[in-house]
């Protein structure tokens, strides 16, 4: 049940030291309160949130950090709470694979894949997001919380919720693929599937924000949610030995997560616990909607809005807020910010799957499949230590690759009747390799 007051007053939680100072606007540099809202007064830009830098060097190790919980809260002196009572339900640490069999496929000497598809309780990177915007939410003294979503968000805001006793309301697309649908449901919350694309959803859910006062993790919370992704550099520095890699490839849809993994490996540079370099950025987009590709590809400094269409409907987001952010650092670091259309992505999904025994989502299978468009333009240098993030699991949107991956033999209970079955199956796998060949 959806109580109808809320407040935005800090709660009693037992607290530590706290490095996060104010919201600041990233356009005019404007400072404001450490309050639920996400826009500049001034220019209207967005707010993000700014530490005390100095503060941390003296106290952050990577000792300090090793110490801590085996989740992403080992980092929390990086991330915007106040408190030790956070949500924490094992979220991140996730595996950083060392790939072989899809990097010699590619002809890539050092490819490790970041393998959120494994994420703790949800299966995507958004379960890191949501922890620390719940966490942020308590604090302000929010009792219901909500999203707006393309899938991956609504099932982490509600399980996550669930976890911490709060309210939940969530609002996805209507036509949302069935898994992510019942993965928000099982929890609990109350679900408004709306007639409409993700950007029809997210102008609702603004228009709500400012009439029910919920705490939404990706409206008036933003800018405590979008540090959260922060993890997943830190996480891949850690993992590759206190390195910094030489090329991403990420996933993009509103671009979020883009500048958020930017911003993580600056933050470990600025404080000494990695050598500073400039890592490329390379991003990864549907050609049904691919407004951050386009804008790159044409050297345009403004997002032209368009109308989703395409399978990958968790990066289908025709109006990202952070698109510009993403093209601009795409450009500075040399990288790339590619497209690819879905038969592509369902190959993607199917490469990763049967070279690494991963199942990855139609977003994964974007960044596969742009990955191996990069390789072949030359764009990626094949010693370079690139690191591929898989956001999200496939068990989350099996329609996209039914019809694609074949059927299972079904034979009598009999030995001749698997022998037969058995020679089909070899036929086939020769057929397969002929074509790859080809």
């Amino acid at each position: 049940m959806i109580q109808a007051i809320k407040t935005q007053t800090q709660t009693q939680t037992q607290t530590s030291t706290a490095y996060f100072k104010t919201l600041k606007c990233k356009e005019c540099g404007a400072e404001y309160e450490l309050k639920a809202s996400n826009v500049c007064e001034l220019c209207f830009g967005p707010l993000e949130v700014k530490y005390d830098y100095s503060a941390l060097r003296l106290t952050v190790t990577r000792e300090t950090i090793q110490a801590g919980p085996n989740s992403i809260w080992r980092y929390r002196p990086f991330l915007p709470v106040a408190t030790d009572n956070v949500i924490d339900v094992g979220t991140g640490m996730t595996p950083l694979v060392r790939s072989h069999r899809l990097a010699r496929r590619l002809g890539l000497n050092k490819l490790y894949i970041k393998n959120d598809a494994v994420n703790m309780p949800t299966l995507s990177f958004k379960d890191r997001a949501v922890s620390v915007a719940l966490t942020r939410a308590r604090e302000l003294g929010f009792s219901t919380v909500s999203c707006s979503s393309t899938g991956n968000l609504a099932n982490s805001t509600a399980a996550i919720a669930a976890h911490a006793g709060l309210d939940c309301c969530v609002f996805i697309p209507a036509d949302l693929e069935a898994g992510k649908v019942l993965g928000s449901l099982i929890y609990s919350p109350t679900v408004m599937a709306v007639q409409g694309n993700y950007d029809q959803v997210n102008r609702l859910c603004s228009e709500i924000a400012n009439t029910h006062g919920w705490g939404f993790v990706n409206i008036n919370l933003r800018p405590y949610y979008s540090e959260g992704s922060k993890t997943l550099a830190f996480e891949v520095a850690e993992q590759l030995g206190w390195e910094l890699p030489d090329h991403v490839v990420v996933p993009l849809g509103s671009g979020s997560l883009f500048t958020k993994i930017y911003k993580g490996f600056n933050e470990f540079a600025e404080l000494g616990l990695v050598e500073g370099k400039k890592v490329r950025f390379s991003g990864a987009q549907a050609d049904g909607c691919s407004p951050i590709a386009e804008a790159f590809k044409q050297d345009r400094d403004f997002i032209k809005p368009v109308k989703p269409n395409t399978i990958a409907k968790s990066i289908a987001i025709g109006n990202p807020a952070d698109g510009i952010y993403a093209v601009e650092i795409a450009q500075k670091t040399g990288g790339n910010i590619e497209s690819v259309n879905d038969a592509e992505i369902i190959e993607g999904m199917k490469l990763l799957a049967e070279t690494e025994g991963i199942f990855t989502e139609t977003a994964g299978g974007t960044t596969v499949a742009v990955l191996k468009k990069l390789v072949e333009a030359g764009k990626i240098d094949p010693d370079e230590t690139t690191v591929l993030y898989i956001t999200g699991n496939g068990l989350k949107t099996q329609e996209a690759v039914q019809g694609y991956i074949g059927e299972p033999f079904t034979i009598d209970a009999k030995i001749d009747s698997f022998e037969n079955a058995l020679e089909r199956s070899r036929t086939l796998d020769r057929l397969e390799w002929q074509q790859v060949l080809v």
